[in-house]
């Protein structure tokens, strides 16, 4: 055991290391790396007041799976949803196994302690009217220029089934598209898309009437002012769409790649592709989609059959 362990260090401490070593060394994001600081610092200041005692490296060996637990309840009865529960419980686990790698002490009661389970979601795609009518409605910007990237990023991430942050991570260099395009998805993970010439079309129209210079290492989709497009600028422009076309609050940047994959496979395609196409590491993820349709055709089928009614 190191002096630092030997001499009781301050949890806070602990946590302060914890965190710079998730930054240099697993390159975390500063979005993640703060919600999982804030998470811990949250669990840190209830384990003192739970067991009444300055935490330090003592103190943190000596939680058990009950104190995990009333800290999940805490937070539970606090209104967090079971995606935070999920993460803050994610974020300990990191904490206390840093603690066990670096010799200061070693804590199972984390990771015996069991989180509430995610309930099972379907996807929500929009239908085929309604996402081609979303599509045609996003060129009817305030400005033309602006309707026309809106029109090329919506046609990107319903074409490709791009994420929102796949399609803005995209360089000015990537453009005029040719036949495939390479995307870096999550973890880094690099994948090839087919483009479709509508695709090609819709970009090119965009950078035909752009009114800003772009470097090549540039980003391809930009604000009004010419700075990189952020996912909140996409929010919105689907916002402003739902409220002309009258869609429900499903229609997100986000629903556009579900209706990619939920139309491919309504209209023929294998399972096995539209998980290559998608970038899934698990077959079982792409298969949600088959479960879209299966509820449709049960729709139909308890409709439409006479021993039904």
């Amino acid at each position: 055991m190191s002096e630092r362990a030997r001499a009781g260090a301050p949890a806070e401490a602990l946590k302060s290391e914890w965190l710079a070593t998730l930054a240099q060394e697993r390159r975390m994001s500063p979005h993640t790396l703060r919600a999982y600081g804030d998470d811990v610092a949250r669990f840190l200041a209830f384990a003192q007041e739970h067991v009444g005692t300055a935490l330090d490296e003592r103190a943190l060996a000596g939680l058990s799976p009950a104190d995990f637990r009333a800290f999940v309840t805490r937070r539970r009865n606090e209104g967090l949803g079971v995606r935070g529960v999920r993460r803050a419980m994610s974020a300990l686990r990191s904490f206390f196994r840093h603690l066990s790698r670096e010799e200061i002490l070693d804590n199972a009661a984390p990771r015996a302690t069991r989180t509430p389970r995610l309930a099972h979601t379907l996807p929500r795609p929009l239908s085929e009217t309604d996402a081609a009518r979303t599509l045609a409605e996003a060129a009817n910007g305030d400005v033309a220029w602006i309707g026309a990237r809106d029109a090329a990023l919506l046609t990107l991430l319903y074409g490709a089934g791009l994420r929102i942050s796949e399609a803005l991570a995209l360089r000015r260099g990537d453009a005029p598209l040719g036949d495939w395009l390479t995307v870096v998805g999550k973890r880094n993970k690099e994948r090839a898309v087919p483009i479709l010439p509508v695709m090609r079309e819709a970009v090119a129209h965009y950078l035909g009437q752009i009114p800003f210079a772009i470097a090549p290492e540039g980003p391809l989709f930009v604000s009004r002012r010419g700075n990189s497009m952020s996912a909140r600028d996409a929010q919105a422009l689907m916002q402003r769409l739902r409220s002309a076309l009258g869609l429900s609050d499903r229609a997100t940047p986000h629903a556009l790649r579900h209706s990619f994959a939920s139309h491919l496979l309504a209209n023929g395609g294998d399972l096995r592709s539209v998980q290559e196409l998608l970038g899934h590491v698990s077959l079982s993820t792409t298969q949600t989609y088959t479960e879209i349709d299966t509820k449709k055709l049960l729709a139909v089928y308890r409709s439409a059959h006479p021993r039904a009614r």
